[in-house]
């Protein structure tokens, strides 16, 4: 070994063995760091691959928001005659709505708000599965590969319920699938953009969900049967899994994890060469929490590292953390508490005023546009506006706004033209919850450090769904208790976000030490 090591000396860099610790890398960076010096952070191969993985959000909006449609109660005044008002008979037939062939009015209208619930409660699975998968051995392409293909089978058989049980049990399947959608393509689509591009990238997601919206509405119009509406909605799973999967790229982070350093210096490469950019040969791939020279090190060596010293000169085993260490502090105790209430309210109200629309007694094809429109400028305000006035007071201002129209709609007669009035709340009701949804991920993450980061963004999304299985319960209940209870929920979460700390431009603590001592210096 004395004399490799003294024939390694004595030769240039070039003629080195590949095997050897000293072999000829010049320089290990990590992803971030290629992106921003190398590859380049949003050019035109992240562009390209970002609106290509986005678009899955569409097919999201598809599965989740068809059931406004395809549960609702079709034109009931030509039927006011009827002698049963229980048993009404339907101008539009019974093929239009699963209200109107099994008979879900009256004392078997709960059943409608049941279904959907069952929905969103496969959605809360589906995420948390589809989760783990994605970070595991099928990674976050396979994945979305996967959910997608499900949502067709799911959403055709879907399309052939026999009856009123059959429907809800494949709606629970639906949600399944769908519950990864979102997740899988958020990943693939903001994985590969540089670090100072990839909030932005991030909240612009949303638009493509909002236009899913808008679309489905014109084809609800030119599709009035339910089962048809819901074979229609499921093709383009099967669409996107066939013209558009096959030219997006796995994440290379995902690849960098798993320990495949070719492949993803592959997509690296491909970045860099697409955007006009050239990385240099002596530049390798590393994950961010390796040192440089880490690939030379026998298992000893790595073992070592475990251990870290502070400041002090102190010796400090690495940091880890759980959703208990989150419980166990104070600080980020009541954190957690009030955002995963806060994420429950502003989801109650979001599902809510989209499923709503049932009940307004106007024409639900422009309502649910008019919703979707709505949702785009509360983005773009978000995106504006965070980092001038900052997260805490953006989140109550929207949430008041929310809460406030919700509130005076409740009030408003639903007859004549003040019907319109409602609308017009409800429209502005659902622009200030979107700008809330939008930058409570945000806000949310950035309130705690980064060992315990990702248990919370998890718990505060499971409340978000936990509040979306609720809101079709509460729209079921019809008139103006809906309005009534979206209100409440919008007034109630501004003032919890008053009793959490503002963290525009406050660092972004990685351990819960950090940040406790971080929160006792602000305070003196």
């Amino acid at each position: 070994m004395g004399s490799m090591e003294g024939g390694g000396a004595a030769t240039t860099t070039d003629l080195r063995s590949p095997l050897l610790p000293t072999s000829p890398v010049e320089e290990r960076v990590g992803i971030d760091e290629m992106l921003r010096r190398y590859a380049g952070e949003f050019g035109r191969w992240q562009l390209r691959h970002f609106v290509l993985a986005s678009a899955a959000w569409a097919l999201e909006a598809f599965h989740t928001m068809v059931m406004i449609f395809a549960d609702r109660e079709p034109g009931r005044e030509a039927a006011a005659a009827s002698a049963d008002p229980c048993r009404p008979d339907w101008p539009v037939g019974a093929a239009a709505s699963t209200v109107a062939e099994w008979g879900l009015v009256c004392g078997q209208r709960y059943k409608v708000g049941l279904a959907q619930s069952i929905f969103f409660l496969g959605c809360m699975i589906g995420s948390g599965v589809f989760g783990h998968l994605s970070d595991s051995f099928m990674g976050r392409k396979g994945s979305l590969t996967i959910v997608c293909v499900l949502n067709a089978i799911f959403g055709l058989l879907t399309s052939l319920s026999p009856t009123y049980w059959v429907y809800v049990a494949l709606r629970f399947l639906t949600g399944f699938s769908t519950g990864g959608v979102g997740l899988c393509a958020f990943v693939l689509a903001t994985e590969p953009v540089g670090p100072t591009k990839r909030g932005a990238a991030g909240m612009s997601t949303f638009y493509f969900f909002s236009v899913g919206i808008a679309i489905l509405a014109g084809i609800a119009y030119l599709f009035p049967s339910w089962r048809a509406l819901y074979v229609v909605t499921s093709l383009p799973s099967l669409f996107f899994v066939l013209a558009v999967l096959p030219f997006v790229s796995e994440s290379p982070r995902w690849y960098l994890v798993r320990r495949r350093i070719a492949d993803a210096m592959a997509v690296m490469q491909t970045i860099a060469e697409k955007n006009g950019k050239t990385i240099p040969p002596g530049v390798v791939i590393k994950l961010d929490d390796e040192d440089e020279g880490d690939d030379g090190r026998d298992e000893k060596e790595a073992a070592a590292d475990v251990k870290k010293v502070d400041a002090h000169g102190v010796e400090k085993a690495v940091v880890s953390g759980s959703i208990v260490d989150v419980l166990r502090s104070p600080t980020t105790r009541l954190r957690l508490f009030l955002t995963v209430l806060i994420n429950f309210l502003c989801s109650v109200v979001y599902y809510g005023l989209s499923l709503n629309v049932v009940n307004l007694d106007t024409n639900i094809y422009l309502s649910v546009v008019l919703n979707s429109v709505a949702e785009m400028p509360a983005y773009i305000l978000t995106a504006l506006l965070l980092d001038l006035f900052g997260r805490k007071p953006m989140a109550v201002s929207t949430m008041w706004i929310s809460g406030a129209f919700c509130a005076f709609g409740s009030l408003v007669s639903g007859a004549g033209a003040m019907k319109i009035v409602r609308m017009v709340c409800g429209v502005i009701g659902i622009f200030g919850m979107a700008a809330t949804y939008n930058l409570l991920f945000i806000y949310t993450a950035e309130l705690f450090p980064t060992v315990v980061r990702n248990a919370a963004l998890g718990c505060a999304t499971q409340a978000a769904q936990m509040g979306a299985i609720l809101a079709p319960l509460v729209v079921v209940l019809g008139g103006k208790v809906p309005f009534a209870v979206f209100g409440a929920c919008g007034i109630i979460g501004g003032w919890l976000v008053f009793l959490l700390p503002e963290t525009m431009n406050r660092p972004l603590y990685d351990t819960m030490a950090g940040l406790e001592e971080g929160e006792r210096r602000g305070h003196k």
